[in-house]
């Protein structure tokens, strides 16, 4: 990361969800945006702002401001309210995007399965541009990802709140267009057409499916669903898709202080397309802001398809008790 923020000769432009780093890693990235200063880049930093609404992924520990301040950064909390800034890009020079599933954290990048793509494209650093620029002008999530997805070269981006049904759509699309694969990580799958389409070709029998998923998220949003009638129709597709070629992480259920260790890469792959970047293939992340790259390359494709398979060889089959436990209430403040 250091080396890629190393090679920025002009801009510098970030959104990160969470950025929390131990000392060793904070000096790392941070002498990193120091060089970079140093050398007259002009660095610019959207990071997500926590609230205390309920979420249905597990939330960040505060951004370290702190450290934020510290920086030569001009720097922009986006409020997540009432959907989040999920973004974790960089572009650089208007020319280079850095993005995928990792968050800025050591967590991130020592505990948890992750994805991270980097695409040398003006093309494509110019609709994070405009994505960037929404965010940091209105500073509201609810009016950003408004960018439309081209092609360029066998890559197009995708952006949420403004394209996030359509993304759903898409990715459901090519599910169901699929002739010899699909490979999935994504902690949860809630999404309608996704979720519907996977139970229906599932059903099917004649297309190999396969996946990973964060198992306790998947039983905290069983649980959920359970509680409000309004969801209650998805229950059926989610269990019949959970049963399954889907294994599951057990991870550490989020509270103060505990580890992060989820499931947390988020990738799709239909035959030679693949879709991977902040996006989990949910009704949230509809609404949230939110980045993918639909990539249309078969290597690629088969390195993540493999990717998926090893991540899915670590963990058991997802198994779901008659009702899903609820998930630990928070601890108590001092």
């Amino acid at each position: 990361m250091a080396s890629f923020l190393d090679g920025a000769q002009h801009t510098l432009d970030l959104s990160q969800y969470d950025f929390n780093l131990g000392t060793e890693t904070a000096a790392i990235v941070g002498d990193a945006f120091r060089r970079a200063a140093a050398r007259g880049v002009k660095t610019r930093f959207t990071y997500n702002v926590d609230h205390g609404m309920p979420i249905p992924v597990p939330p960040p520990s505060e951004p370290d401001v702190q450290l934020i301040a510290s920086l030569p950064v001009e720097s922009r909390p986006i409020a997540g309210i009432p959907d989040l800034m999920h973004h974790k890009y960089v572009i650089r020079d208007s020319a280079d995007v850095w993005t995928g599933s990792l968050n800025w954290t050591d967590d991130s990048w020592s505990r948890q399965e992750n994805v991270v793509a980097v695409v040398h494209s003006e093309a494509i650093a110019k609709a994070y541009r405009i994505d960037f620029d929404q965010l940091w002008t209105t500073q509201d999530v609810l009016k950003t990802g408004f960018v439309d997805p081209r092609w360029d070269d066998g890559v197009r981006a995708w952006f949420t709140p403004g394209h996030g049904e359509d993304l759903s759509m898409r990715i459901a699309k090519m599910i169901r267009r699929a002739k010899r694969r699909v490979r999935i990580c994504s902690p949860v799958i809630t999404t309608g057409p996704v979720l519907g389409t996977l139970a229906e070709v599932i059903a099917d029998g004649h297309l190999d499916v396969a996946g990973c998923v964060d198992v306790t998220q998947i039983r905290e949003v069983i649980h959920q669903w359970e509680a409000n009638g309004n969801v209650s129709w998805k229950l059926p597709l989610l269990k019949a898709v959970m049963a399954g070629p889907f294994t599951g992480k057990l991870s550490t259920p989020y509270g103060a202080g505990t580890v992060h260790d989820f499931m947390h890469a988020k990738v799709t792959i239909c035959d030679d397309t693949v879709f991977v970047g902040s996006f989990n293939l949910s009704r949230s992340g509809e609404k949230n802001a939110e980045n993918v790259l639909e990539i249309e390359d078969a290597a690629i494709a088969e390195r993540l398809a493999g990717f998926v398979d090893e991540v899915r060889a670590r963990y058991p089959a997802v198994t779901i008790p008659a009702s899903a436990p609820a998930p630990p209430a928070p601890a108590a403040a001092p």
